[in-house]
């Protein structure tokens, strides 16, 4: 699948802003991360902008329905299975096994974080925010509460990261 194929798929299933947005930021990261470690950003950008395919218009079923409309779309069983992964010991069984997987688990729950860390800053950019600006968001519970702190810890772990290492 090719990207405009990926976001034809994702705009027809999510429409708000803060969801798209959510996708493009999820997307990067995963970019990012693919990068560093040397694998193929292309494959694991879709998987970021595709895995909440089914949140906005099934949030009950979230990563239940993703993959009957993932095949319906044309994709693959790897995204299907990395896009479900994410999901994992939250709201469905099935647990991310390759690194780029673990990584999405992580960063799900991490980018709106750091998301809403930026949008407390004055420049609204995570450009010029700092490490250690982060960990004070962090630690105050009620900042961004709908972002599990469980979840990135756990996805921190699966990834043999620390958090300091997963933040950076």
């Amino acid at each position: 699948m090719t990207r405009q194929q990926v976001w034809e798929l994702l705009r027809r299933y999510n429409a708000e802003p803060f969801h798209l947005r959510h996708a493009l930021t999820v997307e990067g990261v995963m970019r990012c991360f693919a990068e560093q470690r040397g694998y193929d950003p292309e494959f694991w950008g879709i998987v970021g902008l595709l895995h909440d395919i089914d949140f906005e218009q099934w949030p009950e079923q979230h990563c239940v329905k993703a993959p009957e409309l993932l095949r319906e779309g044309g994709a693959d069983e790897s995204i299907i299975h990395a896009v479900c992964s994410h999901g994992w010991a939250i709201c469905v069984d099935i647990k991310p096994e390759h690194e780029m997987e673990k990584l999405l688990y992580a960063a799900d729950e991490l980018t709106g974080l750091i998301g809403a860390a930026a949008l407390m800053r004055p420049s609204k950019s995570v450009q010029d925010m700092e490490l250690k600006s982060l960990k004070k968001k962090y630690k105050d519970k009620k900042f961004a509460a709908g972002c599990s702190r469980e979840v990135i810890e756990r996805g921190a772990e699966l990834c043999g990261l620390t958090l300091e290492e997963l933040w950076q």
